[in-house]
This record gives C-alpha cells, structure tokens and sequence, in this order.
C-alpha cells in the first residue's frame, strides 16, 4: 500500500500541498521570495536600460558607417539591431514570468526567461555565420573605407557597449540575463575588433585585416552562444538540473530519516536555471509515522540539498514498474 504525500509525479498542480507540508516555513519563504523579487526586479530594470543604450547607438552606428562607408560597421550596427531585438525578448521574459499561475499554466510563467535565452544562443549562432561569410566576401572584393571615421564611431561603441554590460551586471546572473550579457559581450568585441582594423587600415591601407578580426570575433560568438543555447535546450527537454546526482538524493534521505528503506523514481528538471524542481518515491518500515516521515524528507532536500519544492510518495511496499500507471 502507499501514502501520497502530493499528487503523483506527473500530476503538475502540487504547489498547495507543498505548502501544506511546510506550513511552518512560510514566514522564511516569504522572506526569501521577497529577496528573489529584489532581484528580478534589478534585472529587469537592468535589461531596460540595457535596450535603450543598444538601439540607441545602433542607429548612431548605422549612421556612422554610412558616412564612413563601413561595411564593418554597417554590419555591426546590424548585429545590434539582433542585440536590441535579444535584450527585448529578455526583458519582456522577465515581465513574463512575474505573471501569476492560472489553470493552463500551473508553474507559472518561468519558462519564457528560458524560451528567450534559446532564442538569443540560436540568434549567436546564425549572426556569428553571417559574420563568417560577409567577412569572406570582403576578402575577395575590398572595399575602401575611411579608417579615422570607422576609429571613431567603433571608440564610441565600446563606450556605449561597456556601458550596457555593467548596468546588466547589477541585475541578477540568470540564464536570461547571462545570454544577455553575452550579445553584449559580443558587441564589445565587435567594436573593439573594428577599432583595431580602423587603427591599422589608417596606418598600413591593408584591408584584409577588417575581414580577418571579424572571423577571429564569430568564433569567440559561436562559443559563447552554443553554451547559451545548450544549456537552456537541456532545460526546455527536462533535463536534470546541473550536478544532480539521484544516488546522493537516496543517500541523503537515508542518512536524515532512519525509517525510509528505499528511494526510487527519482525525477528532477528545472523551470529555469535557478528554479529545481523534484518527485520522488520513498518506501517506508511499517509503522512509520509517515506525517514524520514526510516532514524528514522534504527537511533533508531542503537543507541539504537546496530542493525547496518537491513532490514525495510515501510507500510501505515500492509500487516497482507500476508506478506511473498502465503503459500502453
């Protein structure tokens, strides 16, 4: 026979009996919510400003390399418009997920931040290919530029651009925030990269060396957003929150609750970077006062494994390959 603790595992709407279950700790987790929207709220605001600084010099680069007759910074101003256009659908996730629980969408809205942050990694993948190929295509038709204006208007880049990653550093480091400071990131590098080829276009007339710089900056893109778009697609595919390991899960329950004999069916995953989320069976001796027991495992996760929101079936005979039902 078994005791549910909650609702089985694949049953999405145990937020109540969570609660129950903790019902003398919710003065601490109101507590550590409130702390947790500080800093979404920082983020948010971080992400805005962020924006505005983008698309603000995108359109004075823009300007710039016209006047320059910059294809380099033609093409950065582009990659900001993708920058603005990131940064965007990161703030609008933030708003996202700040927006309650309704019936179709039991968790929340935490996954936009996520959805986003994929969005941006792909975004880095296809500007650093895009990068790749206009940079070939100046190699075989060099165009001329007029180097102290390209130096300029990229000195005034890595200002703005500096600028935007600093105010996005006093938000808090989600996975969101970090896929936007990695555009930006990437947007320094740009600037900087065509600040040194205006610098030795200026000194040398040898073109190549735009073309050059800019290849050597889509493979430091390519890194940071494949690692960007990984670790958010392990998220989106319910992948197991980083460095989980279910035999240290078992070990720890074992070690603070004497009466559990087995941990088995042991499921983990993630609504976002920060947000782990557990379901679990536990085979009990008969007897066991199972409110106690409950008690002990959700203590156990809490405290020693940071798992605050977990969903636990108590049993005094391990359900086996039954668990979840008949399979067809």
């Amino acid at each position: 026979m078994s005791l549910r603790s909650t609702v089985r595992p694949h049953d999405h709407g145990h937020h109540h009996d969570h609660d129950h279950a903790h019902g003398r700790d919710r003065s601490h987790g109101h507590h550590a919510h409130a702390g947790h929207a500080h800093g979404k709220g920082a983020s948010e605001t971080a992400l805005l400003l962020a924006l505005w600084i983008t698309a603000g010099f995108m359109i004075a680069e823009a300007i710039g390399g016209w006047l320059a007759g910059s294809l380099a910074l033609i093409a950065d101003a582009a990659h900001m418009l993708a920058d603005a256009g990131a940064l965007a659908m990161s703030y609008a996730a933030v708003r996202a997920a700040r927006r309650p629980v309704s019936q179709v969408m039991s968790y929340g809205h935490h996954r936009w931040q996520v959805l986003a942050a994929f969005v941006n990694g792909l975004a880095l993948l296809l500007l650093s290919a895009w990068i790749v190929l206009e940079a070939a295509h100046r190699l075989v038709s060099p165009a001329a530029i007029q180097a102290r204006t390209m130096m300029a208007v990229a000195a005034l880049g890595v200002a703005a651009n500096v600028l935007s990653y600093l105010v996005l550093s006093r938000g808090e480091r989600t996975l969101n925030v970090r896929s936007a400071l990695l555009h930006v990131a990437a947007d320094i590098l740009g600037n900087i990269g065509a600040l040194v080829a205006g610098l030795l276009i200026w000194l040398t007339h040898w073109t190549p060396i735009d073309p050059i710089l800019s290849m050597i900056t889509a493979i430091l893109i390519v890194r940071g957003g494949y690692r960007i778009t990984r670790e958010s697609a392990h998220i989106l595919l319910e992948g197991t929150p980083a460095a989980f390991d279910a035999a240290e899960v078992e070990r720890q329950i074992k070690a603070a609750v004497p009466t559990v004999t087995a941990v088995h069916h042991v499921h983990a995953w993630s609504l976002n970077d920060e947000r782990p989320m557990l379901t679990l069976h536990v085979v009990v001796r008969e007897g066991t006062d199972t409110m106690a027991c409950l008690a002990g495992v959700h203590g156990a996760l809490r405290t020693q494994l940071d798992i605050v929101h977990a969903t636990v079936q108590i049993e005094t005979v391990a359900c086996g390959d039954d668990c979840d039902g008949p399979t067809r």
